[in-house]
């Protein structure tokens, strides 16, 4: 069973930054993408950032793209979201989670992924 585990969540004034960690048990983590979603009160799930498996490449959501940085460590089974420049649009439940397939390419679909973490809360204030 696998279990990812989000932190670094919290109320930010707009222009700040945080970074958002997520780490997941089990000894496959390298070989699957990984991807950041989130959800505003009473939206859908929306699609973030994701990685490839090995790190070699990365994607971004339109909306976050040049403030947002994905990053991994396979030593470490870590995935990180360094969010700069942050709005308060920005604000929602961020989720981490696991690609569905060994070794398949990231997804911008939350059916894509499997193991989702519970969810760390950032709020961004004007």
């Amino acid at each position: 069973q696998v279990q990812l585990v989000e932190s670094g969540g919290g109320l930010v004034q707009a222009g700040g930054s945080l970074r958002l960690s997520c780490a997941a048990s089990g000894r496959t983590f390298s070989s699957y993408a990984m991807g950041w979603f989130r959800q505003a009160p009473g939206k859908e799930r929306e699609f973030v950032a994701a990685i490839t498996w090995s790190g070699g490449s990365t994607y971004y959501a339109d909306s976050v793209k040049g403030r947002f940085t994905i990053s991994r460590d396979n030593a470490k089974n870590t995935v990180a979201l360094q969010m700069n420049i942050l709005k308060p649009g920005d604000t929602a439940v961020y989720y981490c989670a696991r690609r569905r397939a060994v070794y398949a390419g990231p997804d911008v679909l939350a059916s894509g992924y499997d193991y989702w973490g519970q969810g760390t809360q950032v709020t961004v204030s004007s």
